[in-house]
């Protein structure tokens, strides 16, 4: 059986029932409410990053330790976000976004009014978890919306939030930090998170996401059949787990050398630590344009995107480590590495949702975020341990070495899937 072949049922031909194919206009009106939400979400997540001096100060900490909330934040949804995915796997889909982030909101708030570090630590962990179940529910959500060859498209607009949060969200939030002080800018989120709220109560279609039906009799052109109440063990699981080792992978070798590229970009490159910043907003606007183009010209050959995005990435970072004598060479090859990595995020979780069945969607969500999350924190590990041991220089030549693994694996899922069509 191919990874993205519907299931159907030996006996009766019929398809599944849980495969159940929406009709309509495309849900643009939808698919940007939870665009904002995802928004939200990471610009809440990413928000300290941009605050460090400002937090360490009022709170009598370190900045490392400020920095260290986005850790906690990062690990919380790695330790929670399949369980909860799991408990609330029969909750309406719509519901749970609302509550979602109405707990987001909670978690800035208590942010804002924190005594001291511990209390702020505390409103953090409430944040990840909000944000590793809010990941498991909205990138299936947008997969229930439309037929299966619209889900690339669909998912780069939910996802393109996740990229202008980067790119806007965070350096307006610390904008306003350092003009109105931190801690209202935690309540101005909190706000606009509650806003969020009533956008998607408002805009956002209810789906229904858990659609297997107990066993009944079906008539067809050949008789009378009966459908099992209870399905057997799902078939796209193996395949599923493929698609989350490529994206831990992926995204170990990516923030091994992008959590230390400030540093490079200044001591390596020598571009002035003036200069970091508009490379960075660069990089973000590259990444931008990347999502687009996954979502315009690799909507239905998600897996030939992640090739050449690979691709071009493993060539673009080894530029960039060779060229950082020549500097117009260098910073073009880094733009260019922003473009090929703003599409991963979206051709991964299209690679995903069209391997996963409807019935274990969100699971697979879950799952998947598990696995991003712990690359973003096995990652920066990586590289810290590397530039203690042996320098910022062979950073990014490890980058390489992880991206062309990935590279490996995501053209063995390719012959594998060959194989189960033949």
């Amino acid at each position: 059986m191919s990874f993205t072949a519907p299931i159907t049922l030996p006996s009766s031909g019929l398809p599944r029932p849980d495969e159940k194919a929406p009709t309509g206009p495309f849900p643009w009106i939808g698919l940007i409410a939870l665009s904002a939400a995802v928004f939200l979400s990471v610009t809440s997540e990413m928000l300290p990053t941009g605050l460090l001096p400002e937090m360490s100060n009022s709170l009598g900490v370190s900045q490392s330790e400020v920095g260290l909330l986005v850790s906690w934040f990062a690990f919380t949804v790695v330790i929670t976000s399949t369980p909860l995915a799991l408990l609330t796997r029969r909750m309406p889909r719509h519901g749970l976004i609302l509550m979602v982030l109405v707990v987001f909101a909670l978690s800035n708030v208590l942010t804002a009014i924190a005594p001291d570090y511990t209390f702020v630590v505390v409103s953090r962990v409430i944040g990840g978890l909000a944000h590793g179940l809010f990941w498991g529910v909205v990138g299936a959500y947008s997969a229930h919306l439309v037929p299966k060859d619209q889900i690339a498209r669909a998912v780069s607009i939910t996802i393109a939030g996740g990229t202008l949060a980067f790119v806007f969200g965070v350096p307006l939030g610390t904008f306003l930090g350092h003009v109105l002080g931190w801690r209202l800018s935690f309540v101005v989120l909190a706000g606009l998170m509650l806003v969020g709220a009533v956008v998607i109560w408002k805009f956002l279609p209810k789906v229904d996401h858990y659609n297997a039906k107990p066993a009944k009799p079906v008539t067809t052109a050949t008789g009378t059949v009966t459908l099992p109440a209870t399905l057997p063990r799902d078939a796209t699981i193996g395949a599923v787990a493929l698609v989350c080792v490529i994206t831990a992978l992926t995204m170990i070798g990516h923030y091994t050398f992008y959590t230390y590229i400030a540093p490079f970009l200044s001591d390596t490159l020598g571009v002035g630590s003036e200069a970091v910043a508009p490379l960075l907003f660069a990089y973000g606007i590259a990444g931008a344009i990347g999502l687009f183009i996954s979502g315009v010209v690799f909507s239905k050959r998600p897996q030939l995107g992640l090739v050449l995005g690979l691709a071009v990435t493993a060539v673009s970072v080894s530029v960039l480590a060779l060229s950082t004598e020549v500097l117009p060479v260098a910073i073009i090859a880094f733009l260019v590495w922003g473009l090929a990595f703003g599409s991963f995020p979206p051709l991964l979780q299209t690679r995903l949702l069209h391997t996963a069945s409807v019935r274990i969607r969100d699971t697979a969500s879950a799952v998947y975020t598990t696995a991003f999350n712990i690359g973003i924190g096995l990652g920066a590990f990586v590289g810290a341990f590397l530039l203690d041991r042996v320098g910022l220089g062979t950073v990014p030549f490890v980058y390489v070495a992880i991206i062309l693994l990935s590279l490996a694996l995501v053209l063995f899922s390719d012959i594998v899937i060959r194989r189960r069509r033949a």
